[in-house]
């Protein structure tokens, strides 16, 4: 990841450190910088760690790419920051909101004479300072983006959106992926964050060494990932390397929110019982957030009963064991609501960043598609929440007239049911790169008919001892 000051070229016209020029800096192709891309001599200089780490090419794509980032709040700041250094064509910022004292404490780019200033139009000046190469701008606020037409976002590479609610996250999504744009939504909590991503239909390079059992072009890897193409070379040294293009498929934002576990970790006690408790909380803000527009409140003991009953309703949704949601956690979680502590920002940021990095490079596997980070612990997984979108499965098997209903491998299409899930492929946990392993439904708690906050049932004591305990020390159940 990009190092927070600007990059600077070598002194003098000196040697990198490894001692070579960085002029014959080589691609995945086995091409010189110099003959491969467009970059100049004095990019080649500026970018010349980035251009070692993964390829020339791939910097000539960073370098042409126009991003659209959704929200400058502490977590937005970082991406922003990370993505100027990196050397992408252009940023653009969405966020008219005025800044107040609260920003300065998560906000590096803000000073106390912005308060009361449009958020982006503020810190602006002092994101350009970063890297004078990348075209730097503010257009307007949240509610005029919603409102544009979708192809709006053809003049972007990559989305990306920032503590924002369900419902604006996914018109967002529904907006990039009418136009095939990559959609990256994350938000912070205090010690607590997620990414999630929707590339639609991404194709990458990855190169290795050949190991003892080949790898076949045409191979289905996962139920969303294939192979493309293989490519094989030897090193001057004597190593096979292969270079593997693969290809990988996305769902939307709403179906992955209701999407099962993977069928790995599902028919995994020891793989289910890792399952962060995290990953309810966060369907559980969701929905709270969609039915009462704001977030729950650790002040308000109405809405501290709502969340605790729809925290417990989606760990029952996800199959999880009772002991997953405990009390301390719940608690905890409760309490970071909202916040922003900017380490967590930086975690997060740095990790969703990396992942941008990468597919505008089309470089290494990206993340599919729900990556959590608990501060607490400091651990992190990636799942893959996976329905496969209407509108590929109709594409894969037409929809008959007769029922409207038809099977594709266990898929229910009336009204887009759930997935059978025993007939899917396996899906493996990836690592997180920089977080050495870094780990969305209907609850049935509250009154959808518009009469208010209702107070929880007894579903916390059904499974799940643990949620109703922490309801009980938080005083919005009474003891049994």
């Amino acid at each position: 990841m990009a190092s927070d000051t600007a990059p600077q070229p070598p002194p003098n016209g000196a040697l990198p450190l490894n001692g070579t020029d960085p002029s014959s800096a080589t691609d995945t192709n086995g091409e010189t910088a110099a003959t491969s891309t467009k970059l100049s001599a004095d990019e080649i200089a500026l970018y010349d760690r980035q251009i070692r780490l993964w390829g020339a090419q791939a910097q000539e794509r960073i370098r042409s790419a126009k991003v659209l980032l959704v929200s400058l709040r502490a977590l937005g700041t970082e991406i922003a920051k990370n993505l100027t250094l990196a050397g992408i064509s252009s940023l653009t910022i969405i966020d008219d909101e005025p800044v107040t004292e609260d920003d300065l404490g998560a906000q590096f780019f803000l000073r106390e004479e912005d308060i009361g200033k449009p958020r982006a139009e503020a810190a602006i000046p002092r994101i350009q300072e970063l890297n004078p190469r990348v075209q730097v701008q503010a257009d307007g606020g949240k509610d005029a983006l919603i409102a544009k037409d979708p192809t709006y976002y053809n003049g972007f590479d990559c989305i990306i959106a920032c503590d924002h609610d369900m419902m604006t996250l996914s018109t967002i999504n529904t907006c990039a992926r009418l136009v095939g744009r990559p959609f990256y939504a994350a938000g912070i909590h205090g010690f607590y964050g997620y990414i999630f991503t929707d590339l639609v239909n991404h194709e990458f390079v990855i190169e290795r060494e050949v190991s003892n059992r080949p790898t076949q072009a045409g191979a289905l890897e996962t139920l969303t990932r294939s192979v493309v193409s293989v490519t094989n070379k030897k090193e001057p040294s004597g190593k096979n390397l292969e270079t593997v293009k693969k290809t990988e498929t996305y769902c939307p934002l709403l179906l992955a929110n209701s999407s099962p576990l993977p069928p790995d970790v599902t028919s995994n006690r020891r793989k289910l019982k890792q399952v962060p408790p995290l990953l309810p909380c966060l369907r559980a803000v969701f929905e709270f957030q969609r039915d009462y527009s704001h977030l729950p409140s650790i002040q308000n003991q109405q809405d501290l009963a709502v969340f605790t009953t729809l925290a417990t309703n989606k760990a029952r949704e996800l199959m999880l064991p009772p002991e997953t949601l405990r009390a301390d956690f719940l608690r905890s979680f409760i309490q970071n609501i909202g916040a922003e502590i900017t380490p967590t920002a930086a975690f997060v940021g740095g990790r969703l960043s990396e992942d941008v990095i990468n597919v505008l490079g089309k470089r290494e596997q990206p993340i599919q598609n729900f990556a959590l980070f608990d501060g607490d612990t400091l651990e992190g997984r990636i799942y893959c929440l996976y329905t496969m979108p209407p509108e590929l499965a109709m594409s894969l098997n037409p929809l008959p007239m007769d029922g409207m209903q038809m099977d594709m491998g266990g898929m229910d299409m009336a009204g887009f049911g759930m997935p059978d899930m025993n007939g899917f492929a396996q899906m493996p946990n990836m690592p997180m790169g920089d977080f050495q392993g870094m780990p969305m439904g209907n609850g049935n708690g509250i009154d959808g008919n518009g009469n208010g906050i209702q107070p929880p049932a007894d579903s916390a004591q059904d499974g799940h001892p643990a949620a109703n305990e922490a309801a009980q020390q938080q005083g919005v159940v009474p003891p049994s």
